[in-house]
C-alpha cells in the first residue's frame, strides 16, 4: 500500500469542479468521482478537510462588478458554499465516509459553527470536515479560506485542485508554449501575479511556510498520488 507523506491535509476545492459538463450547478456524477478519491485517501490514515467554494452557484466579486453591493454579493457567495458542502458531504457519507460540515456564519440547523477544537477532534477521529462559507467574512476568498483553515488545523500542505496540470508562466488555455513549474517560491508567484491562488492566501502560507501543491483534479487518483509524493502538479513553497 501506499505511504502517504502528509498526515492532515486541506483540500480547496473550487466550485467550478462541481460542474462537471454544465454551466451552472452540481453534476452528482463528479460529486460521486470526487467522493470516491476522498474515500481512497481516507484509507490511507490521512486527516482530510476541505475547503469549498461556490462560484457553481454565485461568484461574489463578478455579481459586484453589476452593481450588487460587494459585502451582500459575499454573503451570497458564502450561502452557495454551504450548498455545495451539503451535497458533497451527502454523498460522501452515502459511500460510508464519516463526515461533519462547519460553516463560519451560524446556521445550526444545518451545519455545526466553526470550532476550531471540534474540527481538529473531528480530524483526529478520521472524519472528513468540509469548511463552508469561506471565512464568513466579505472580501476574503476562499482560497483566503483555505490558507486559513490550513493554518489553524496545523495541515502539513494545502492542495489545490484545479482544471489545469500545475502553475504555468502564462495561462496554458490561450498559449500553447506556456511552461509548468515543478517548483516555484511564494515570492516568485506574488511577484510574476500567477494566478495560482489570491495574493492573501500566498502570503499567508509564504509567512508560515506552508506548502501549496496545485495539481489537475480530473486526472482521476491524482489526489492520492500527490498525497504519497508522487511528483504531480506544482509544488509552491519557500
Amino acid at each position: 500500500m501506499d505511504k502517504p507523506v502528509y498526515k492532515r491535509v486541506i483540500l480547496k476545492l473550487s466550485g467550478e469542479a462541481l460542474l462537471g459538463k454544465s454551466s451552472f450547478g452540481i453534476d452528482i456524477e463528479v460529486l460521486k468521482v470526487i467522493a470516491e478519491e476522498v474515500k481512497d485517501i481516507i484509507t490511507l490514515g490521512v486527516e482530510l478537510g476541505i475547503v469549498i467554494g461556490g462560484g457553481n452557484i454565485f461568484r461574489g466579486v463578478e455579481a459586484s462588478t453589476k452593481g450588487l453591493d460587494r459585502a451582500s454579493a459575499d454573503h451570497m457567495g458564502m450561502l452557495a458554499t454551504v450548498i455545495n458542502g451539503l451535497a458533497l458531504q451527502n454523498v460522501l457519507e452515502g459511500i460510508g465516509v464519516t463526515t461533519r460540515v462547519q460553516t463560519a456564519i451560524d446556521m445550526r440547523d444545518v451545519a455545526e459553527p466553526y470550532i476550531k477544537g471540534k474540527a481538529i477532534n473531528h480530524l483526529e477521529k478520521g472524519r472528513v470536515v468540509i469548511f463552508a462559507a469561506g471565512t464568513g467574512n466579505p472580501y476574503f476568498t476562499t482560497d483566503t479560506a483555505a490558507s486559513l483553515r490550513a493554518l489553524e488545523m496545523q495541515a502539513d500542505v494545502v492542495l489545490k485542485a484545479t482544471k489545469v496540470d500545475g502553475v504555468y508562466d502564462k495561462d496554458p488555455v490561450k498559449n500553447g508554449d506556456a511552461t509548468i513549474f515543478e517548483r516555484i517560491d511564494y515570492t516568485e508567484v506574488l511577484s510574476r501575479n500567477l494566478r495560482v491562488m489570491d495574493s492573501t492566501a500566498i502570503s499567508m502560507c509564504r509567512d508560515n511556510n506552508l506548502p501549496i501543491v496545485v495539481f489537475n483534479l480530473e486526472q482521476r487518483g491524482n489526489i492520492r498520488r500527490v498525497i504519497c509524493g508522487e511528483p504531480i502538479g506544482t509544488k509552491v513553497g519557500a
